[in-house]
């Protein structure tokens, strides 16, 4: 099954191989276990402007910069983008909520996956559409040594944000890497589709509330249930990306 998906991706790329460097990593429902506490603070705080919002559609628009999120919802029930001050008042209460919340866990197998990466001399790169700066902050402190600031790609680094490749071609530039350099770890639609439109392998983890389908209909190359059972696979699948050749 690994195979087939590699030989398919270089042969729709046209390279001969995989000259992997990199692996750039989302972080929401990748690195931590916190898209349950962002869908309920993004709920609230619409709910409260008297705009109805679903935890699934918190899943769906999960990678999208704040502001993005912000105007999707003001277009479809108001007919109008948000204002700088409309903008900056529901996120800074989205944030306040989230912050409120105890704080979000770890990933299983997400700790275990980086110390395998890093001990295959693999550059470890964040691309997150999140500005959430309790969770940006203690990164080392969750995962020491394997994350600088210069590592990062957040919202504060991108002006489109995800679904649009941006994200992850910027990314590439901080791994000093190409897409046939790389492989992106995503959980979430919009992230795969900005992963899949810079070019980049992608292999995804459903570790939400979504169905499979909406993973696969936004074209990831690889699926697994779990940043565990991606963990326990690593060895196999880096071992048939590094020799798999056209």
């Amino acid at each position: 099954m690994y195979q087939t998906a590699i030989r398919s991706y270089l042969s729709a790329k046209n390279y001969p191989q995989f000259d992997l460097k990199a692996v750039l990593f989302d972080m929401d429902g990748v690195l931590f276990d916190s898209m349950p506490t962002h869908t309920k603070a993004w709920c609230q705080t619409f709910h409260e402007q008297g705009l109805p919002f679903t935890e699934e559609e918190g899943y769906l628009h999960e990678g999208r910069t704040g502001s993005g999120t912000i105007n999707i919802v003001y277009q479809r029930e108001l007919g109008r983008e948000a204002t700088p001050e409309e903008i900056e008042q529901i996120y800074t209460r989205k944030s306040a909520l989230f912050d409120a919340h105890a704080e979000a866990p770890v990933m299983p197998g997400a700790r275990e996956l980086l110390e395998q990466i890093k001990a295959n001399g693999l550059k470890r790169i964040l691309v997150t559409g999140s500005g959430q700066k309790k969770l940006l902050s203690k990164m080392n402190h969750f995962f020491p040594g394997q994350f600088t600031r210069s590592d990062m790609v957040t919202a504060y680094d991108v002006t489109i944000g995800k679904p649009n490749p941006e994200p992850y071609l910027k990314g590439l530039v901080k791994a000093h890497a190409t897409p046939q350099n790389a492989i992106v770890v995503e959980n979430a639609p919009l992230g795969i589709q900005a992963a899949k439109g810079a070019g980049i392998f992608t292999i995804a983890v459903n570790t939400g509330k979504l169905q499979d389908h909406h993973l696969l209909d936004a074209g990831t190359d690889l699926l697994f249930n779990s940043m565990a059972e991606l963990s326990a696979a690593w060895p196999e699948l880096l071992k048939i990306i590094q020799n798999t050749s056209l």
